[in-house]
């Protein structure tokens, strides 16, 4: 077990564009398991030493289902939902004794290997980084935060596509949403976000401006395979990767094992 690793897995979203009010987002079925599983079994296999899935929509089927497949997982609950950064502020409370690496994992994005995940920590650490992002280039990116650089490389920035400029919306380089950071580091950050913006939420992406004001260093690993970090909005994006588990031989691509290990389990929130 990796005592320094905890992981969180942003699982509270409606899936409006999902068209099924009545379903979580993270419960549609790929391969016969729904996609959240994929994510816990990363966690699982990364060897967490605690994995946190905020709920939120139709959070009561979610835990359940991770109840029966993932025991040591602690579900906590978003409520109201107020965004990615307001989401991973709800996680506080469970991580208080835990000192050391914040992995966040979306729960709609279920082809991130272990691979890429490993390499994703490892060169966090190696680099001394107080967050490292994991971002890919995409032919078009509408609907993803994107990522800035200056003429050297160096990221400078992340604004969300609704945010976005016309320039910066033609960049191709793209947000996963998944991210390690220093735990005190990121916590700290997130107490100095607001939601100015259009949606009117608590941007995770935020931090990162507070990181860069603070000098605080930010790295990114930029991968070649974009499905892997393909978010699930819409139901053509869920047939899109259900048709790409096919290809996980081709891309060498190994699905984490079902978790085995049983500890706690529960829900802590506002409303539960």
């Amino acid at each position: 077990m990796d005592l320094h690793l905890a992981v969180i897995v942003l699982a509270a979203g409606k899936g409006t564009r999902m068209k099924d009010p009545h379903r979580a987002k993270v419960m549609y079925p790929i391969n016969g398991k729904p996609m959240i599983e994929y994510v816990v079994n990363l966690a699982s296999a990364l060897n967490a030493s605690t994995t946190i899935v905020i709920v939120g929509w139709q959070k009561d089927s979610v835990i359940e289902h991770l109840r029966q497949v993932a025991e040591s997982v602690v579900c906590v609950e978003q409520f109201p939902q107020l965004g990615t950064g307001h989401a991973v502020m709800q996680a506080e409370a469970e991580l208080k004794d835990f000192a050391g690496d914040v992995l966040v994992l979306s729960g709609d994005v279920p082809m991130l290997s272990l691979s890429t995940a490993r390499e994703l920590v490892d060169v966090h650490r190696s680099m001394s980084a107080d967050t490292t992002v994991l971002t890919a280039d995409l032919q078009d990116p509408t609907g993803y935060g994107r990522v800035l650089r200056n003429a050297g490389g160096s990221v400078v920035g992340v604004v969300e596509h609704k945010d976005a400029t016309e320039d910066q919306r033609r960049i191709s380089e793209f947000n996963s949403g998944i991210y390690v950071f220093n735990k005190s580091r990121l916590f700290e950050g997130l107490k100095h976000i607001t939601p100015t913006n259009a949606q009117r939420e608590y941007y995770l992406t935020d931090v990162l401006g507070y990181f860069w004001r603070q000098n605080w260093s930010v790295r990114a690993v930029k991968i070649k395979h974009s499905l892997e970090i393909l978010g699930i909005n819409t139901l053509e994006q869920l047939e899109q990767v259900r048709a790409a588990m096919s290809e996980r031989d081709e891309l060498n691509i190994s699905p984490p094992s079902r978790a085995s290990s049983k500890s706690r389990r529960g829900t802590r929130g506002g409303r539960t």
